[in-house]
């Protein structure tokens, strides 16, 4: 019997449609580029609620030294123990201002409030501003040092020549005692450095100050 001899076909495959693929591609790329922006956006953000977080957090817990705000004099008074306070003043460069602590050194109770003086003269023939920053040493003390009132809370503007007595309000907290990695502590030094502000806040004028202004001229 005759058959027909078998012809072999070969069929190509149709070359894949390559836009599917562009479109995934594409798909993925802005997936890619949405949350890259979303991290940047993240990271500037944070940048910007770093300096406060952390200023937060160094008042909440007295961390690098920073002292904490009271309202009051500790509810438990003072105690027996006592300790010595040093006094530490500086100036930032630029700020033509002399600044020193009216004493050097006291000794306190712990737990006693206390007020002591700082004397800040401008000596500019200008106008000059500036605000302290502070800390206390040891650092692991920050949270035990409670001021009631300071200088360092306000900006300070200064006349040419002006001489001021600055008032600091404190207390060593007595739950100190309680801290037995303290127990050889006989030293706290409160440290301020007063810095320039470039663009100080403008004050009005109390009522009838402009006129004896004028009269002085």
């Amino acid at each position: 019997m005759d058959h027909e001899p078998t012809i072999s076909q070969h069929v190509s495959a149709k070359p894949a449609d390559p836009k599917p693929a562009k479109r995934r591609a594409l798909g993925r790329d802005a997936v890619v580029a949405s949350i890259c922006g979303g991290v940047v956006a993240l990271m500037v953000g944070a940048s910007y609620a770093a300096v406060p977080f952390y200023n937060w957090f160094c008042r909440a817990t007295g961390f690098n030294g920073t002292t904490q705000v009271a309202t009051s004099a500790p509810a438990t008074g003072p105690i027996a123990r006592k300790i010595s306070v040093r006094f530490d003043s500086n100036v930032a460069p630029g700020l033509p201002w002399k600044f020193e602590p009216e004493q050097s050194e006291i000794e306190v109770n712990i737990g006693q409030v206390v007020t002591v003086f700082y004397t800040v003269t401008n000596q500019a023939a200008r106008t000059t501003a500036a605000q302290a920053a502070y800390n206390v040493a040891p650092l692991t003390v920050g949270s035990y040092f409670q001021k009631i009132n300071c200088f360092c809370f306000t900006e300070q503007t200064m006349a040419p020549g002006e001489k001021r007595e600055m008032p600091v309000v404190f207390y060593v907290d007595p739950s100190i005692a309680d801290d037995h990695e303290n127990d050889g502590l006989n030293t706290i030094t409160l440290s301020y450095t007063f810095y320039p502000v470039k663009d100080p806040v403008v004050k009005p004028l109390a009522s009838g100050e402009g006129d004896k202004r004028k009269g002085n001229l």
